[in-house]
């Protein structure tokens, strides 16, 4: 007997790559497989970040989706490297709607 299964077009992203700012304006970047989760998490002091903890409430101001763990991770870094400059212009630019972090160029 045969099975149709029907995959859907594009799988939601597993990772995310995201910036939060603080109640005294610093921003703070990590990972996590789900940012809302996350940013409650941040606010409530108990998981969140230590960083964080001492600068809430935290507002998620951008999320990057990304393939794999690996490349979030990688990503966390570059943005982590950033000048301070630098990541509020991508906060002003938005989240990427359907930018993926993956190991491709993107020329």
């Amino acid at each position: 007997m045969e099975h149709d299964v029907q995959m859907p077009a594009s799988l939601p992203p597993a990772w995310f790559v995201y910036m939060l700012r603080c109640a005294d304006g610093s921003l703070y970047t990590g990972i996590t497989t789900d940012p809302l989760r996350r940013l409650a998490e941040h606010n409530a002091g108990t998981l969140g970040a230590r960083y964080t903890r001492s600068r809430r409430p935290v507002e998620l101001v951008y999320t990057e989706p990304a393939d794999d763990r690996s490349r979030a991770t990688s990503r966390e870094a570059e943005l982590k490297r950033l000048a301070r400059e630098h990541k509020l212009a991508l906060v002003a630019a938005g989240t990427p709607g359907n930018r993926r972090i993956s190991g491709e160029s993107a020329d």
